[in-house]
């Protein structure tokens, strides 16, 4: 019996960890950039954009289509780091029993 009470406070602990990092993961704001940093879009921990900056020498005529592609690209980049750094958090979260059947997959 001791060892299941040694076993839910470590469950305890994981889920506080759980909180502690959701948390985190809530308040983080990740850019991504793209053009040699003339497009920069800024993603918030739950995945909506927060900011978007774009060079000025880019707002011109016939332009549209390259200020898409930097657009597309700058938000892919800051969605990369985002997976990554939510990645990174819960693998920490998750410790030694990461990759364990049942647990999520990082």
């Amino acid at each position: 019996m001791k060892d299941l009470g040694a076993l839910m406070k470590q469950a305890q602990a994981m889920q506080e960890k759980l909180q502690a990092a959701q948390a985190e993961l809530a308040r983080a704001e990740l850019e991504g950039v793209s053009g040699a940093g003339m497009v920069r879009v800024t993603l918030r921990g739950d995945g909506a954009m927060a900011r978007m900056a774009i060079d000025d020498s880019l707002l011109v005529s016939g332009e549209g289509e390259l200020l898409s592609d930097l657009i597309l690209a700058a938000h892919a980049d800051a969605r990369r780091k985002l997976e990554s750094r939510q990645a990174d958090v819960m693998r920490d979260v998750a410790g030694p029993l990461a990759g364990l059947p049942g647990m999520p997959k990082f």
